[in-house]
């Protein structure tokens, strides 16, 4: 719905065809698939609100979303407004997700340490960079950080100066505490239905306070990777 109360699509109980809608100064792309699935993409830059209304008629299913602010913005950087690749899972109607970690087993936590582990990790990570936590969210049954990305030693896809890096526990493994700089080994994770599209870091994934000698190494490590055959 646009923000003076026009239906753009799907509005008054009429089910709209799957295609382009013009609103808001934008070209926004609507599908449905087959299993009742929808999605909705804009480029932008958007003119005036949208609001997304949902019609319950069965046990919700969730929704997630992402954009992003233009350059320059005031709020980038600050929190969740941050312009984060990532989309936020939620229900909706449903409250935020809890700051506190829900109770259970975790187990030990083991992080990789060594000069094999360091190079293992180097060769099959999507992103190795030096980042510092901005904060920590419980998100469902996983924990979000907000990352400052410092330096980038390893990048198979962009990269840019906020991230969100989402690890699948609640457990704190790895241990990253807020305000610490890390050496940060992490994957490219997009699901089959294409609609996430995030940075993850495995529960033993590698992730070591940064120190300019772990920098040093980063050097040593990227010699052991096999080199990708020419197109």
């Amino acid at each position: 719905m646009a923000s003076d109360g026009r239906y753009v699509l799907n509005g008054d109980w009429a089910i709209a065809w799957p295609g382009p809608y013009q609103a808001a100064g934008t070209l926004l792309t609507y599908s449905r698939a087959p299993d009742g699935t929808e999605s909705l993409e804009g480029p932008g830059p958007t003119h005036e609100d949208l609001h997304v209304l949902v019609l319950l008629q069965e046990p919700n299913p969730g929704i997630e979303y992402q954009f992003w602010l233009p350059r320059g913005h005031p709020q980038l950087g600050r929190g969740d407004t941050s312009p984060l690749r990532q989309p936020q899972p939620r229900g909706a109607g449903s409250p935020p997700p809890p700051d506190s970690v829900p109770a259970g087993r975790c187990g030990r936590c083991r992080p990789p340490k060594g000069r094999s582990q360091r190079i293992r990790h180097f060769c099959h990570s999507d992103f190795v960079f030096h980042g510092r936590i901005v904060a920590r969210r419980v998100v469902g049954q996983e924990t979000r950080y907000e990352v400052e990305v410092k330096a980038r030693y390893r990048q198979r896809f962009p990269l840019v100066s906020r991230e969100y890096l989402w690890v699948p526990n609640t457990c704190g493994c790895p241990a990253l505490r807020e305000g610490g700089e890390y050496l940060l080994m992490a994957t490219r994770h997009v699901n089959h239905e294409h609609t996430l599209n995030r940075i993850l870091l495995q529960e033993h994934g590698y992730a070591r306070p940064w120190t300019p000698r772990q920098a040093r190494l980063l050097r040593e490590a990227a010699r052991h990777c096999p080199h990708p055959r020419p197109p």
